[in-house]
């Protein structure tokens, strides 16, 4: 006789078939029936404070573990603050669950109190998502929903229940994977590269003489990190890692150029543009990375490796195109490469390139102008003390704007999965409660956060969540009392017209902010106190730390490539300005 359970109880036995440990979420009307079997679950459930921090939690867990995570709210406002993590992780291709109530199926379509078309709202911006009208169906929805999400392109899924679908009774049951996968008739994502694609990648690969490895977050989530180093050494190619690929390739290599794009640095940018072969692998020639498209890399082919075969051609029309995923396809290339190689061909000189690139970063180093003692403080000063204080391993998560360019350029990555940001989205106030998630995910780590004062203020609530669960993140804020990406863009492309920027020196009160919230709170004014904060943070851990540095209100973000311009029109540190002709 088959096992009776109401569809909550089903739920909940679900995700745990799914090997699910935590669920990130707010209880409400509709969504209360699930509550109530999850008292008895070993599920860990983190009480967040608001929804939207549910949701980035999820995303910093699935960020570090490579497991989805859950976000759980109610329906109506908890569904549409859920809208802007599901859009963030659909954007940076995040593995996301997210479960919300719904009204009862006889009310839907009524206007019924907190009722919101879930479904309908976030439809572009799920890889899938349901509405479930029979509790009958609850298992295979959600082996439905995880399959899809972790598989392919990983992305979110949402799986909407109305409250009488929870409350009534189903037969137990699990489908097996055959099951599931036949239930997805059209979903059929192709891991495995085609060989004669492959194999001609191969010998464009060994033909090119200024070639660059251009590395996307794809290789993270095809875990190839360390197939990709293989592939750079046996090929002696410079790689650039974009925002999202941070730590996929140690910084600390000598084949690393760093990041590209519009905050990047000037040797990676300039390397793109000069190569006459770009291996673009989980790479989608984001809009921040080429500038402006006609002008971006003109005299490069493209071999383009990516798991999603609409990245093909979308920006940029590939010579070799390679749908697969990047872990599987770079092992193939690696065996096509030695082949060839053992058959007699050789590879093309590339010794000279690589003394050409080595000549722009001597010359064009990150720079920025020290702090004279007793002046502003430079952010960028503390991301290099944080940097060097941080424990092997440290999780480094960052809000958006001028905070998180500094962190992806001053931080040294040497681990993949140890950057956390938004970057197709750009979502201020992601930092905080993305962190949570990460420090959940991996609670053996260290994780800092680095946020500005714009972003730390969207968000900041979720820290009462981590002082009552015990999660002791350290935030570190970049305080520099402006939007200060916006800031920058007024101040040179306004005429300095600053307009509604200013988020005022002297409210908040961090420190005490931080202290209401459970935090231990820290303010640092000079270059001298910094090291000591960083050291007392680093140093609690059993609760959540605030560090409040108090920065210079100008400060910019260089190398910057200006909205609209080639990557040729590059802006340096005007330190670096006399040697500009040196790129050419």
């Amino acid at each position: 006789m088959k096992e009776k359970l109401t569809g909550a109880q089903a739920l909940i036995r679900a995700l745990e078939h799914e090997n699910v440990d935590v669920i990130f979420g707010l209880p409400g009307g509709c969504i209360l029936p699930a509550y109530d079997p999850l008292i008895e679950s070993k599920i860990r459930h983190i009480l967040v404070r608001h929804e939207q921090g549910a949701g980035h939690m999820a995303e910093g867990y699935a960020h570090v573990t490579g497991r989805p995570g859950v976000a759980m709210v109610t329906s109506g406002p908890a569904a549409t603050n859920l809208v802007t993590p599901l859009c963030d992780a659909y954007m940076d291709s995040i593995p996301m669950v997210g479960i919300t109530g719904q009204v009862p199926t006889a009310a839907i379509g009524t206007d019924a109190f907190q009722e919101c078309d879930t479904v309908g709202i976030t439809r572009s911006i799920t890889k899938h998502n349901e509405l479930v009208m029979n509790a009958q169906d609850l298992p295979m929805v959600v082996r439905q929903a995880f399959y899809i999400a972790t598989t392919g392109r990983p992305g979110p899924t949402l799986i909407d229940i109305p409250k009488d679908v929870l409350q009534n009774e189903m037969d137990w049951y699990w489908p097996s994977d055959d099951e599931v996968r036949d239930s997805l008739p059209g979903y059929r994502p192709n891991a495995k590269g085609h060989t004669k694609m492959i194999k001609e990648a191969a010998r464009m690969i060994l033909a090119a003489r200024q070639p660059v490895l251009y590395v996307g977050g794809g290789v993270l989530k095809a875990r190839a990190a360390g197939v990709l180093r293989e592939l750079a050494e046996l090929t002696q190619i410079p790689v650039v890692t974009t925002l999202m690929a941070r730590g996929a390739f140690p910084d600390s290599h000598p084949l690393c150029l760093g990041m590209p794009g519009m905050h990047g640095t000037a040797t990676a940018v300039t390397a793109m543009q000069k190569a006459d072969l770009l291996i673009a692998l989980g790479s989608r020639f984001d809009d921040r990375v080429t500038g402006k498209v006609s002008g971006f890399a003109p005299d490069a082919k493209i071999i383009h490796v990516d798991i999603d075969p609409a990245e093909q051609g979308k920006v940029r029309r590939p010579d070799v195109p390679i749908v697969g995923d990047c872990r599987l396809v770079i092992e193939e290339m690696l065996k096509a490469i030695k082949d060839l190689l053992q058959s007699g061909e050789t590879q093309a000189d590339v010794g000279p390139w690589r003394s050409r690139v080595s000549g722009w970063r001597e010359q064009f180093p990150l720079a920025y102008d020290q702090s004279e003692p007793g002046a502003a403080l430079k952010p960028q000063f503390c991301l290099e003390k944080l940097r060097d204080g941080a424990p092997e391993g440290t999780i480094v998560v960052s809000g958006v704007g001028q905070h998180q360019m500094w962190a992806s350029q001053y931080w040294n990555f040497e681990e993949p999965y140890t950057w956390v940001n938004s970057g197709g989205l750009g979502t201020m106030g992601f930092a905080v409660p993305a962190a949570i998630g990460a420090k959940v995910g991996r609670p053996d780590k260290t994780v800092w956060a680095v946020d500005g004062d714009g972003c730390f203020q969207m968000t900041a609530q979720e820290l009462v969540t981590a002082a009552l669960e015990r999660i002791p993140v350290k935030i570190g804020i970049l305080n520099n009392s402006y939007l200060g990406m916006v800031r920058q863009w007024q101040e040179m492309f306004y005429g300095e017209r600053f307009s509604e920027v200013n988020l005022s020196g002297t409210l908040p009160d961090f420190v005490k902010w931080a202290e209401a919230m459970g935090c231990v709170g820290i303010r640092v004014d000079d270059p001298q106190e910094v090291e000591a904060a960083i050291d007392k943070a680093n140093s609690i851990n059993d609760r959540p730390v605030v560090v409040d540095f108090r920065v210079a209100e100008d400060e910019k973000v260089f190398p910057m490539v200006p909205s609209g311009k080639s990557n040729d029109d590059i802006l340096l540190h005007h330190s670096q300005d006399s040697r500009r002709e040196f790129l050419k």
